[in-house]
């Protein structure tokens, strides 16, 4: 399992190769995903600091492993709209045997959308 880390702080753990880690850490996509997400009402992301990959510690893959067991099974957890866009997968019903699966967990508090929206 690989951690994304934003200054010194570790933001995401993956279930994936480095490789997949690296890829889906730094693709656009979730580059943008992550500068409009927040948390404690600031951006996970500014833009400019150095996305750091790197090996997850043991409390991080007890985080992950922790976060998937209770989601197992909640149908919430793989069709929430920031989940899929975080993984980069679109919802699909037909799943071919778990092939290149990544599972993504936010290791921070990320606010809801609600609160995020202007008043």
């Amino acid at each position: 399992m690989f951690t994304l880390e934003i200054d010194g702080t570790a933001v995401a753990v993956i279930n994936g190769t480095e490789e997949v880690a690296k890829d889906l850490f730094t693709c656009d996509g979730f580059k943008d995903d992550i500068r409009a997400m927040t948390s404690e009402g600031r951006p996970l992301w500014n833009g400019t600091s150095a996305l750091k990959v790197r090996a997850a510690t043991e409390e991080e893959i007890e985080i992950f492993e922790d976060a998937v067991a209770e989601d197992d099974g909640d149908e919430d957890f793989e069709t929430d709209p920031r989940h899929l866009a975080a993984t980069g997968e679109e919802q699909d019903d037909t799943e071919e045997d778990g092939e290149d699966e990544a599972d993504i967990v936010f290791l921070v508090d990320i606010d809801e959308e609600e609160a995020r929206k202007p008043s």
